[in-house]
């Protein structure tokens, strides 16, 4: 493919993934999969190059663009050449997407710790956590130590470890350093009873099992095919501690109620926005919405009322959103705390990090790690 060959197709993706976002339909990653799919006449590089055009006009707009067109015109204006199987060329009024990190709209969400720089959306490295002792992975993996967590390996972008043998064995998994330091807030303890309660794929339940021996991990979801992936994830990683548990909404405190007061710890990793994802996930902007954000509080407010009632007294429950957003954040957690009287808030335990209202504040900028909030409360005895 010539690059204005290369250009045109990027646009083609890019018309197919702004109405994706504007429908909720699949992410940018599986659109350009399926594009070339039926386009075998694609080398390696070609695919290589329209997925860079395809995502730096992702990460270039806030903003949904009008078209695939008009995203790609600011970054490439030059391949605009009217070559064949190219695009036309621009005229010079031509309506082009703007620059931008963050949409207008959700500017005023923010914590008033994040910082709009272009560290919101730079592509992010590969974070690995590592089965202690990481120190012989470090030379294995060529990879460096992350600067917070003790199991954080840290790799380039794009690299592939899903054949490495470290992998294959078990010794290795992906997962940003975030993720990791919200394990090290929960402090699991030997023999505890621990509730995973939005458990999604089992990230956490596998990092939650390896940190400490003995206990028990109820591992909970609505979604049946997430839950489904963490079986092999936990037969590779020798993880015979973790049961799933598949919930149905919106009955969800029925099938969690043999659970009432009998855990020591429950992490509620809560649906997002997504903010904190942005460098890996830049289409996340175009996704949301306000009537979005709303719903996700909601979503939210539930599943910490759902997680309240299974703590035993003197334990903990520990939530955590990927986001930078206050009201998802510290804002959650104040809410949390008026109206559960039987809860009273601990420091997370973490040195990264800023403390933001009742809770912990990470970002991109500051802690070279996804966005998380985190928050940590003790039911009283």
């Amino acid at each position: 493919m010539t690059p204005a060959a290369r250009a045109q197709a990027a646009i083609e993706i890019l018309d197919e993934v702004i109405a994706s976002a504007r429908n909720d339909g699949p992410p940018a990653d599986a659109i350009v999969t399926a594009y070339f799919k039926t386009r075998r006449y694609a080398g390696s590089k070609d695919r290589r190059a329209v997925r860079d055009l395809v995502f730096h006009a992702v990460r270039y707009s806030a903003d949904v663009p009008v078209s695939g067109r008009a995203a790609l015109l600011p970054i490439a204006r030059e391949l605009f050449d009217g070559s064949p199987h190219g695009p036309a060329p621009a005229a010079e009024d031509e309506q082009a997407a703007e620059a931008g990190i963050v949409p207008d709209w959700l500017l005023s969400e923010l914590s008033e710790l994040v910082e709009v720089t272009p560290a919101l959306t730079e592509r992010a490295p590969l974070d690995l956590r590592a089965k202690p002792p990481r120190e012989p992975l470090i030379g294995e993996l060529g990879a460096e130590p992350t600067p917070h967590s003790p199991w954080g390996l840290r790799l380039p972008p794009d690299t592939r470890i899903s054949d490495h043998p470290a992998y294959l064995e078990g010794r290795i998994e992906v997962q940003n350093e975030g993720s990791q330091l919200i394990i090290l807030a929960c402090a699991p303890a030997t023999g505890q009873r621990i509730v995973d309660l939005c458990a999604g794929a089992g990230g956490k339940s596998l990092a939650l099992a390896a940190a400490a021996f003995d206990t028990k991990i109820i591992a909970c979801d609505i979604s049946l095919p997430r839950l489904r992936q963490l079986g092999p994830r936990a037969e590779r990683a020798g993880s015979a501690n973790i049961v799933t548990r598949l919930l149905d909404p919106p009955r969800e405190a029925d099938g969690l109620a043999d659970l009432a007061g009998t855990a020591d710890l429950v992490l509620a990793d809560a649906p997002c926005s997504g903010s904190g994802t942005w460098r890996r996930n830049p289409e996340g902007r175009w996704r949301l919405t306000p009537d979005r954000l709303e719903r996700l509080l909601a979503t939210q407010r539930r599943v910490l009322d759902l997680a309240a009632p299974l703590v035993k007294p003197g334990g903990r429950l520990v939530y955590a959103v990927c986001s930078l957003l206050a009201r998802e954040g510290a804002g959650q957690a104040e809410e949390f705390l008026s109206r559960h009287s039987s809860f009273e808030s601990e420091d997370t335990g973490i040195a990264a990090g800023r403390c933001d209202g009742v809770g912990r504040l990470l970002t991109p900028e500051h802690d070279g790690t996804d966005g998380f909030f985190m928050a940590r409360f003790r039911a009283r005895p």
